[in-house]
């Protein structure tokens, strides 16, 4: 099979590999655990400069104790704070919550909103939030552009921007819309079990013959 030599033809089959190795929908392969688009809100913007699995670990109380963006616009700072205080930078992550839930609550009716022109004016939220709860909570296209994300595109020659608001618009060209947000959760998963930014697992990695960044000898 001859490999794929421009970036269009490369995100394909990056795509087609990734789905059978990371198979499953954007909502299925999000790791974060949520039962709306608010928690998923919550969740993304707790998830900054921490894991995942923190996240996880935090929001279930967060969520009992104020399961509404009503209750939680009405939460006192220092208790918030207190439940978030393990996820770090827990000072600016409870004021952005707090932003966040008065915002839902005073400009749109109580309710995560779907635009990401509107997404991106909520305290706490850019382009990367936005596009997470687009794709995962409402099954529309978002591709959020994280250092995996922009790592591995890089790597794939997919696009050379640093810059992931850039790279974002790059990638969308690339891959069809209903594709964005699970191709961008597979190059996170991709990125943490196998593309390593230190020390990438070519020998192991199902995209190594057609990478232009494989430090595998050519003709694997």
């Amino acid at each position: 099979m001859p490999k794929p030599r421009s970036p269009r033809a490369r995100a394909r089959e990056t795509l087609a590999r990734l789905a059978s190795e990371y198979p499953g929908t954007a909502a299925e392969l999000c790791a974060l655990r949520h039962a709306n688009a608010f928690q998923l809100l919550a969740a993304t913007i707790l998830s900054a400069q921490t894991t995942d699995e923190r996240v996880n670990m935090v929001t279930p109380e967060l969520f009992e104790r104020w399961p509404t963006p009503a209750d939680l616009a009405a939460a006192d700072p220092a208790d918030l704070e207190e439940v978030v205080h393990t996820t770090g930078f827990f000072r600016n992550k409870a004021k952005s919550l707090l932003g966040m839930a008065r915002a839902l609550e005073e400009r749109f009716g109580g309710q995560v909103p779907t635009a990401i022109e509107d997404l991106v004016t909520i305290p706490g939220v850019g382009r990367k939030t936005a596009n997470v709860v687009r794709s995962v909570a409402f099954g529309l296209p978002g591709l959020p552009v994280d250092t995996h994300v922009g790592r591995l595109s890089r790597r794939l020659a997919l696009t050379e921007e640093d810059d992931p608001v850039k790279a974002e618009l790059e990638l969308n060209a690339l891959v069809p819309a209903a594709e964005r947000g699970a191709f961008s959760l597979r190059l996170i998963l991709h990125g943490r079990r196998v593309c390593d930014a230190r020390k990438p697992r070519c020998e192991v990695c199902v995209l190594s013959d057609f990478c232009p960044s494989s430090r595998l000898p050519t003709g694997r």
